[in-house]
């Protein structure tokens, strides 16, 4: 993770260990909820039942505040049928260039999507919420998620701002109060925390939140997620790098295919870390700023993907050897939507042929005589060559059944044109998955 990649080089797992309000989920999806963190100075964080969801046990509305303001960038869905969040998030972001923004409010359990005027109008209004704590108008970004189709409830919610700013801290509690207050139908939250250095030789830290398990898919997937850090970076730039880094990460993954009308996925840097200001694209600082954003939103997306509705596998699709990047990704993001390779990786059925078909009609420029096609385990054991060249291998059946047995599993698509790859992160397609979206509103 993060934290495991910068700070220490201690076991991954050390980070991570059995949460007893997750102990029904696998060991392998508990292992990814922190039971401690670390999180930038000037950001606090929480997350409150305020009556969006029926059971007052559980969370429904989190909130992100800076004590001082931030350059802010997001990128949002490109669903023709955009929420009222994103409509208000991006109007936000227009009128103040992407800086003196100081936080995110983002509610569960009712998307305020596909609600017209009134659903315009209660966006507003949870903004403004935000604005009588900070004293400055448009200071907060929105986000919602859950049923399309059905009014908030803006007095409860409005209400909940104000109870929720109450109970605002930088606690590692806190943070996992507002991580679950994003949940819908994920089974667990979602948080990653860390600290990292750039050439110039400071210490940052970074800390992010997302949610999402169904209707994922770009661009971008079905999700919300913000990441916050006390890097001081001029806005545009700021904007940049997020995209860069959602380019190959939170538009690198795919669980069902659809797209859904709320997705947002934002960052704020308030500077708290005092450090010269990164105003330069070409300066060291900020290539390793983008990197390391990058980085941690990749990390922040695979849990969406390991969290995928009905989800029994892990799944990256790598494609290398292609002429460019573009083609790389196009490649891969085919691949890992076909529903006969996800069918097949859930019945841990070695139909690599349909790996191949879904290549070929995916757009891109394939030479099948250079095409190669492998399994590589996630444990370390040497790869199951499946076609070398064009040419199918006698392929050990009783091996290929031991790797996809493994819940994590590499596949990877050599089309010897050129030096570009690209990975895409998806999972297989599971009874549970039909039974999770054919009563979702119930």
């Amino acid at each position: 993770m993060f934290a495991n990649r910068f700070v220490s080089k201690l076991p991954l797992r050390a980070y991570y260990s059995t949460s007893t309000k997750y102990a029904h989920l696998s060991a392998r999806k508990q292992s990814f909820i922190p039971t401690s963190g670390t999180y930038p100075a000037g950001f606090n964080a929480t997350g409150i039942h305020c009556g969006v969801k029926k059971k007052p046990e559980i969370k429904d509305l989190a909130l992100i505040l800076s004590d001082r303001p931030c350059s802010a960038a997001a990128v949002f869905t490109t669903n023709a049928f955009q929420a009222a969040p994103v409509l208000v998030s991006r109007e936000v972001l227009q009128q103040k260039n992407g800086e003196n923004v100081f936080g995110v409010v983002t509610n569960s359990g009712c998307a305020n999507a596909v609600t017209g005027a009134n659903g315009l109008e209660n966006a507003k209004r949870m903004s403004k919420a935000v604005d009588a704590f900070t004293g400055v108008e448009q200071s907060s970004l929105v986000m919602s998620t859950g049923v399309i189709g059905q009014q908030l409830p803006i007095e409860k919610i409005e209400k909940g701002v104000t109870k929720a700013h109450s109970t605002l801290g930088n606690s590692h509690q806190s943070w996992m109060d507002a991580a679950e207050a994003f949940m819908t139908t994920d089974t667990f939250p979602k948080l990653l925390s860390g600290k990292f250095s750039l050439s110039s030789g400071s210490e940052y830290t970074m800390a992010g939140i997302t949610k999402g398990a169904g209707m994922i898919h770009p661009n971008m997937a079905t999700l919300l997620g913000f990441v916050v850090t006390d890097v001081n970076i001029d806005a545009p730039l700021l904007k940049k790098a997020l995209q860069h880094a959602i380019d190959r990460s939170f538009n690198s993954i795919s669980v069902d295919g659809d797209m859904s009308t709320n997705d947002t996925i934002a960052v704020l840097a308030n500077g708290a870390n005092n450090a010269p200001k990164i105003v330069d694209e070409t300066s060291q600082d900020y290539v390793d700023f983008r990197s390391k954003l990058t980085d941690f939103a990749a990390e922040l997306a695979q849990l969406v993907v390991r969290d995928g509705e009905g989800a029994t596998k892990f799944v990256t699709i790598n494609v290398k050897g292609a002429s460019t990047f573009e083609s790389a990704k196009k490649a891969a993001s085919h691949i890992s939507t076909s529903m006969l390779v996800k069918t097949a990786l859930f019945g841990q059925d070695a139909n690599w042929g349909r790996i191949c078909a879904s290549l070929g009609h995916s757009g891109i420029e394939v030479d099948p005589s250079k095409v190669s096609v492998a399994f590589v385990p996630a444990d370390g054991s040497p790869k199951l060559d499946l076609m070398i060249s064009g040419e199918p291998e006698n392929v050990n059946e009783e091996r290929a059944a031991e790797i996809l047995k493994m819940e994590d599993l590499n596949i990877e698509v050599d089309l010897s044109l050129g030096k570009e790859s690209a990975k895409f992160w998806t999972c297989d397609l599971s009874y549970e998955y039909v039974s999770i979206n054919a009563d979702y509103r119930s």
